[in-house]
């Protein structure tokens, strides 16, 4: 059973608080369902493209499963529910999901027998197909890249899934050309679990560096990759938390011009 969504305060957006072991129980009710689903995680980037695009906020709130993906996300969820978690005796951390906390663990998910990877350059792809055959042993597991998405891609991309008719789909195509390939053509896609993943599909492969996981449990994640690729992650560390700011200061003064969007 998936929990209701909650509100993150100032940044206006609803998430999904799950753990490890519920997205994974999550997952396999959704594919035994036999229906079409996304799994989405928020961080700042993707909550300023959902206030400044109608495409990406429409996928969003189709949504069953949001995750809390960025450390400021999860804390600003935090702060408002700690009365959820002081029973618990958990910190808000245990609920920031990136994709990889969760890919590792997809041999528990029940029943899962078909797994669909889209995305990355073709040796990434491959790479990272042979080693989600390890993690869900006994699955079909194969893939398509996604470098040099265009329209002819795309079209046999969906002819593939057609064809293939996985249960669960990690599509890595980076943010937001992912969100905008799932809200275009999900209504033609085989029914499937359709995630999200960034660019996880490179780290399963091992070509993307991995940050530790105590600087994520820091909020200190975004320190890493911007060490790694600054020309990549400059932008939504200094410049876009200013825009993301902008449009939430308009959405409130504006709320009729913006809400329905």
């Amino acid at each position: 059973m998936i929990p209701e969504r909650q509100r993150v305060p100032v940044l206006d957006v609803d998430a999904t608080p799950l753990r490890v072991n519920e997205l994974i129980e999550a997952m396999g009710g959704l594919i035994a369902s036999g229906t079409t689903a996304t799994v989405l995680g928020h961080n700042l980037h993707s909550i300023t493209l959902l206030h400044s695009r109608p495409d990406v906020r429409s996928l969003y709130e189709g949504s069953p499963i949001v995750l809390l993906d960025g450390a400021p996300v999860a804390m600003l969820w935090g702060f408002a529910h700690k009365r959820q978690l002081q029973p618990l005796g958990e910190g808000t951390m245990a609920y920031r999901l990136g994709s990889m906390d969760w890919i590792p663990e997809l041999g528990k998910v029940e029943g899962l027998e078909r797994v669909a990877v889209v995305g990355a350059g073709r040796a990434a792809n491959t790479t990272a197909v042979a080693r989600l055959r390890a993690i869900v042993p006994g699955a079909t597991v194969d893939g398509m890249p996604g470098e040099g998405w265009d329209s002819a891609l795309e079209d046999a991309v969906v002819d593939w899934l057609t064809d293939f008719r996985p249960q669960l789909v990690l599509i890595g195509l980076g943010m937001p050309l992912q969100e905008t390939v799932l809200h275009r053509r999900l209504p033609e896609l085989p029914p499937a679990l359709y995630c999200a993943v960034g660019g996880a599909i490179e780290q399963v492969a091992g070509i993307q560096k991995l940050a530790p996981r105590w600087l994520g449990r820091l909020g200190l994640e975004w320190a890493w990759r911007l060490v790694l690729h600054p020309g990549r992650v400059a932008y939504r560390v200094f410049v876009e938390p200013w825009k993301l700011a902008g449009l939430l200061i308009r959405r409130r003064f504006q709320p009729s011009k913006t809400k329905g969007k």
